[in-house]
């Protein structure tokens, strides 16, 4: 079943301000709350993150009925691409170098910037890019 794309978008905001907050404060226990987000929604699809919960219940009664929708396995892939950065930036911060937690979030806000900014999901486009090449390989 499709998801209403503006779903994606809310969680990517939301993301995009918590790992600044992270690289203002270089805070691991934010950062580690951001990482827990990505497993969920890598795990289960972002409907069931907790930006997805908070787009289900608070803003997406107060919009109107969508009007574009798309397939949920690339944004539960582009959630676990972030898991992973969140993962290194986690592993930076708590254990060190401090540079190497800096550098991996500063990446994932740049890829959750992109698709709040302007609807452009890296990871999801990562996803379309394997799906083709393994779709030619086979």
């Amino acid at each position: 079943m499709d998801i209403d794309v503006r779903g994606p978008r809310f969680g990517a905001a939301v993301t995009a301000v918590v790992l600044a907050v992270v690289l203002i404060t270089g805070s691991a226990w934010l950062l580690a709350w951001q990482t827990l987000a990505f497993a969920l929604g890598a795990a289960g699809g972002v409907g069931r993150s907790p930006y997805g919960w908070l787009f289900r219940r608070a803003v997406r009664p107060r919009l109107g009925p969508p009007t574009d929708f798309e397939s949920p396995e690339p944004p539960r892939f582009a959630q676990a691409v972030g898991l992973f950065f969140a993962i290194v930036g986690l592993a930076g911060y708590a254990i060190g170098p401090e540079w190497l937690g800096q550098a991996a979030t500063g990446c994932a806000l740049a890829a959750a910037f992109l698709n709040a900014a302007f609807g452009y999901c890296l990871g999801c486009e990562m996803y379309l890019v394997i799906r083709r090449v393994t779709a030619r390989a086979e």
